[in-house]
């Protein structure tokens, strides 16, 4: 099978690729990258692309998702999540293990693994648990989830309190070559807070969730990862304090990346128009003055990765109160649209940047051969329609879930083309 895609103009930053060119792709694997100008011949292509006035990006990888399965199908499925992916533009995602039961163990590493080959058709990469049952106790058996596929572990949806007990499983990460995923919350500090403390919180009524519950226990992973040498990923960064602890821990030599939200870059908890749980999320839109320390952060390159957190609900969870409602919202259609509208059309990133925060970067915080255009790597490819505008529906979302504040917004960027493993699983 001979796929070419050709006239698109190619963004690889893997390969300091910025310019038209044609790929060849023969049984799923990039045999050669043409540049603009020299002939090909395309009579033994089985399948032609025409890329003309597109882009051709290395696939989407989403380090930060949740498909909910298993015990959570209401919301969504291996499946569902997979479809939402691949429409989305992801050619690779990455579960996260707060599921019902908990991927703690190598034997449900082994049974998302099976799955996903049955059920997915874009990579997934498993994130194994920290902690057995997510209890904060008992370490998980690294090693053996790694030998069964898991890429990653984390304690997502909360952290490990017990320090002691945390380092030791940043100890094992490391032996096995894997990154810490790290959810950085102070549940001590939360008091059953549902917004950002601030005038919103108060208007609405709620209890508020400050700064202080995510900046604490970043100060603290930092300081575990400078201990244990464990490669440190914070996730879904939302305070001006985490963008400065980021940017000293790297300049002290620390193993540490982290990745912002695009609804964390985008809103504040002033945009919130009233009680709608859809602008509910952990943790909660942060100030203007948050927002804009995560926009520098990421054009100054020390906050490294844009990720998604997808997080479904049903739609009866999410009519309920803020007060009362779950956390989180889904992202994973929406992601890169938002993501080059408000950074790259708003001027705060480049493509290429772009292209590092979505492909590039996650493909090297997990340590895969992903991420990259270059000859001899398996074809994981998104193409994108830069200049196609459109109006963001929830109700047309792959996802089950259709819990995002983002319904009616005008964005740019839209996917025409997913292929995995050479393979055109979504297209326009």
């Amino acid at each position: 099978m001979i796929l070419i895609i050709k006239n698109g103009h190619v963004v690889d930053p893997d390969n300091n690729v910025d310019d038209i060119a044609t790929l060849i792709i023969r049984d799923g694997i990039i045999e050669s990258v043409v540049m603009d100008g020299k002939e090909v011949d395309e009579s033994c292509a089985d399948k032609i692309i025409d890329a003309n006035g597109k882009y051709v990006l290395p696939g989407l990888i989403d380090l930060h998702v949740h498909l909910r399965e298993p015990g959570f199908e209401y919301k969504e499925t291996i499946k569902t999540g997979a479809m939402a992916a691949a429409a989305g533009g992801f050619t690779t995602i990455c579960p996260m293990p707060n599921t019902n039961p908990v991927i703690d163990s190598p034997d449900m590493v082994k049974y998302i693994m099976d799955k996903a080959k049955d059920e997915s058709m874009v990579n997934i990469v498993p994130v194994g648990a920290v902690t057995v049952g997510q209890r904060g106790n008992e370490p998980t058996s690294v090693i053996q989830m790694v030998k069964e596929g898991a890429g990653a572990i984390s304690e997502d949806g909360k952290s490990v309190m017990n320090s002691a007990v945390y380092a030791k499983s940043m100890k094992m990460a490391k032996e096995a070559g894997i990154p810490v995923l790290a959810h950085c919350e102070d549940k001590n500090l939360v008091r059953a807070g549902a917004l950002n403390e601030g005038k919103k919180s108060k208007e609405l009524g709620v209890n508020g969730i400050t700064n202080q519950v995510e900046d604490i226990i970043v100060a603290r992973d930092i300081l575990l990862a400078k201990e244990t040498g464990a490669k440190l990923h914070l996730c879904h960064c939302s305070t001006a304090d985490s963008v400065r602890m980021v940017k000293e821990a790297k300049e002290e030599g620390i193993r540490v990346t982290a990745e912002v939200c695009p609804h964390h870059f985008i809103l504040c908890d002033e945009d919130i128009p009233g009680d709608d749980a859809n602008y509910k999320m952990n943790p909660p839109l942060r100030s203007k003055a948050d927002v804009n320390a995560l926009l520098c952060g990421l054009r100054d390159n020390v906050m490294d990765v844009i990720s998604t957190d997808h997080a479904p609900h049903s739609k009866e969870e999410k009519q309920k109160s803020i007060a009362n409602a779950p956390f989180g919202i889904v992202g994973i259609e929406t992601s890169f649209a938002l993501s080059y509208t408000y950074l790259v059309k708003a001027g705060w990133l480049t493509m290429r940047q772009l292209v590092e925060k979505m492909s590039t970067n996650p493909a090297k915080v997990l340590g895969i051969s992903k991420g990259t255009l270059g000859e001899g790597k398996v074809a994981d490819i998104t193409i994108v329609d830069l200049n196609d505008e459109y109006v963001i529906d929830p109700d047309k979302f792959l996802s089950k879930g259709k819990n995002t504040p983002f319904g009616g917004y005008k964005v740019n960027g839209s996917i025409c083309y997913t292929i995995v493993n050479g393979d055109v699983v979504y297209s326009r």
